[in-house]
């Protein structure tokens, strides 16, 4: 636990670490490449697609609250329509996807136990299957558009083609340059380029969407409150984010000396961390609660009953209503507990103990062993389900106590900054105490 002393040198310390990292040619290099990428990216989100009426696209976000919800991931893009509308989200849909599949199909399992070979050739798999997911979210997104009288004419036949064509192929190839600026952000840059790419459009949406959550109340205890919470908000995460059991681990090796074998021991610890899914559990489940809402508003101008359907949809699973809350909520604890028993299983602890001579204490070494580790991940994963769940719905919470409307401003997104920010300094610390310099996480 840090003291008092600790944390009154930590800033002092960031500080000096940043000065430190400036100070270094090869280092200072790296930061203003991945800056220059960043400012290259928020470039290109305001590139609009070809054909955009941008007065109708205005009222359009206006009325649709679906929408803005999902133009806080994009910082703006979407909602100028540019050609990195849809962001770096199909790449994490087919990460994902790849993910889920890989401990099903024997052939995948192969690949990902071949190394740094094998994970290049399913890194590759899952850059084929980003296209796809583009093109059918990207069509979606004009079909939506069309019926909103944002663009004239979607289609594959006629004078609609040359049009609808252009505008995918714009949709696709921006995620396809996300996608590489963020490769090339984690070859060269600091930190994972991925990652960072969400965290800059989270960032360049969070004026306008202050302005707009405090900009309709003049209630300063509210607005203060609201404030009060989302600093809460931010420890909590950071806390969670830390937060990990230790499992006691004994290695005994064999070395030769002088002719002679000795037995030597060392004891070290197992770190299984209270959210080891991280951000993707909240990702998917806001993703599969969205799609309803989303697919109700391509027919909500309908006519007849399924007209009405949808209508009742489109209401009844906007960011401000309890259901839709109550969704996600059970959404996020059930994929918590799915993703981690998948990546958990996908790691072969025990098996990988067991080959270095590693034992954990009073278990013996392998299915023994592994059965303890899988009761030991499903309690800490329990808690770590319902804390992660109940982040995900503080904001609808906090609005209705402090009546501050500012939803947009998610657990999702927060908890997306500080993983990347904590990523991002540990990164940048490695790189100093490689140089001698002393970290700024002490």
């Amino acid at each position: 636990m840090m003291t008092a002393e600790a944390q009154g040198g930590r800033f002092p310390k960031l500080f000096q670490a940043a000065i430190d990292a400036f100070s270094l040619p090869d280092l200072r290099a790296k930061i203003l490449f991945t800056l220059a990428m960043l400012a290259l990216y928020r470039f290109a989100a305001h590139i609009p697609m070809p054909g955009i009426d941008q007065v109708q696209l205005d009222n359009l976000f206006q009325n649709n609250q679906l929408l803005g919800f999902l133009d806080l991931f994009s910082g703006g893009a979407l909602r100028r329509m540019s050609i990195v509308a849809l962001g770096v989200f199909p790449y994490i849909t087919a990460s994902i996807v790849m993910q889920l599949i890989t401990p099903v199909i024997p052939s995948l399992q192969e690949l990902s136990r071949e190394g740094e070979a094998g994970r290049a050739k399913i890194n590759r798999m899952v850059h084929w299957l980003t296209v796809p997911i583009a093109m059918a979210q990207g069509y979606g997104q004009l079909i939506l558009l069309q019926q909103s009288n944002v663009l004239t004419t979607v289609g594959f036949f006629g004078p609609a083609l040359l049009p609808t064509a252009a505008a995918l192929v714009s949709i696709v190839a921006g995620t396809l340059f996300l996608v590489w600026l963020g490769e090339l952000i984690t070859e060269r840059g600091i930190g994972n380029g991925i990652s960072l790419i969400i965290f800059a459009g989270i960032v360049a949406g969070f004026p306008r969407l202050l302005s707009q959550g405090f900009g309709v109340t003049d209630d300063i205890l509210g607005i203060g409150f609201f404030a009060i919470i989302g600093v809460l908000i931010v420890a909590l995460i950071v806390m969670f984010n830390e937060a990990h059991r230790r499992i006691p681990v004994q290695y005994g090796r064999s070395i030769f000396r002088g002719g002679r074998m000795y037995r030597q021991s060392g004891a070290t610890y197992l770190p299984l961390r209270i959210n080891s899914a991280g951000m993707i559990p909240l990702i998917f489940a806001f993703s599969i609660v969205i799609l309803p809402g989303t697919v109700a508003t391509y027919f909500a101008t309908s006519t007849g009953w399924i007209g009405d359907v949808a209508r009742f949809f489109a209401d009844l699973l906007i960011p401000t209503s309890p259901p839709y809350w109550v969704m996600v909520f059970i959404l996020v604890v059930i994929f918590t507990f799915f993703y981690t028993l998948v990546v958990f299983n996908q790691q072969n602890l025990a098996e990988n103990l067991q080959r270095n001579g590693g034992f954990v204490l009073g278990i013996r070494p392998g299915r023994p062993t592994q059965d303890y580790l899988n009761r030991v991940i499903v309690r800490i994963t329990m808690g770590g389900a319902l804390f992660l769940g109940f982040i995900a719905i503080v904001p609808y919470i906090a609005s209705l106590i402090t009546g501050v409307q500012a939803i947009s401003l998610s657990s999702t997104s927060l908890l997306i900054m500080v993983g990347v920010g904590l990523d991002t300094m540990r990164q940048l610390e490695a790189q100093l105490m490689m140089r001698n310099y002393e970290g700024f996480l002490k």
